[in-house]
């Protein structure tokens, strides 16, 4: 029982070891920074489910301890410090990432470091009035240049905004329709299932009137033939309008 719950531990840890193996391939083919930071989380909530697992294989391998001989307890040992060693292995390479990211955010918000202004300082130092004055004009145009790409991406940004609000209100509009049309669908259900009940209590109405006329009908049949076949009996009454058969004739010869 515990070898196969051990097996199963090492199973999903497995499983988690290949899909944090996927994540970190992926990560290296993502440029934008967000969704860098959340492949990031989605990885670093992996690891922590793949360090539960280790511990738990860890508890069930001491538990069955006395039940295995050396050789199983060696190897399962080994097996052991092999995830611990694989985790910690991509423990360190999302350190790694978390790193260069928080570089890069560095770099975004705090701008160029010391050593970038002291070798400006340095450059303008070695240029004269009209290169200084040069040198501040392209780095004017390229800040305007920046800022104008800053400005098209935010428009461009307010575009898809715009198409993404008029989507959602199409989509919610065609979702209102949808729902009143489910509605009348279900109205119209109701009141046919009515329909067929009343049509089903009429045909067994009809039915019934049906039986009983057939009834009637076999019963007086039946007294007529009785009332043929044996004219003389009275526990049967006349029928109106149907004579009992004429008696046979007797002719008398006169003699001569």
């Amino acid at each position: 029982m515990a070898s196969e719950e051990l097996a199963e531990i090492e199973g999903q840890i497995s499983d988690i070891f290949r899909a944090l193996s996927n994540g970190f391939q992926k990560l290296e083919k993502i440029k934008d920074s967000s969704r860098q930071s959340r492949q990031l989380e989605e990885l670093t909530d992996k690891m922590r489910e793949c360090k539960r697992l280790i511990k738990e294989f860890d508890r069930e391998l001491k538990d069955s301890d006395y039940k295995n001989d050396p050789n199983t307890n060696k190897m399962l040992t080994e097996k052991k410090q092999s995830m611990i060693k694989e985790l910690n292995s991509y423990v360190a390479l999302k350190k790694q990432y978390a790193s260069n990211l928080e570089n890069k955010r560095v770099d975004l918000f705090e701008g160029p470091g010391e050593g970038f202004v002291e070798e400006n300082v340095l450059l303008a130092s070695d240029m004269n009035n009209q290169q200084l004055m040069d040198h501040g004009n392209q780095m004017m145009d390229e800040t305007d240049e920046a800022i104008d790409r800053a400005k098209k991406v935010v428009h461009e940004t307010i575009d898809v905004g715009t198409e993404t609000s008029a989507a959602l209100k199409a989509q919610t509009e065609q979702m209102s329709r949808i729902v009143n049309e489910l509605d009348s669908i279900h109205f119209s259900i109701k009141k046919a299932t009515k329909l067929v009940k009343e049509i089903g209590r009429q045909v067994a109405t009809d039915r019934c009137i049906m039986a009983l006329l057939f009834l009637i009908v076999i019963g007086v049949v039946t007294i007529i033939i009785v009332k043929i076949v044996n004219p003389h009996n009275k526990d049967i009454r006349d029928i109106p309008g149907l004579a009992p058969p004429a008696p046979a004739r007797k002719l008398l010869w006169i003699s001569d």
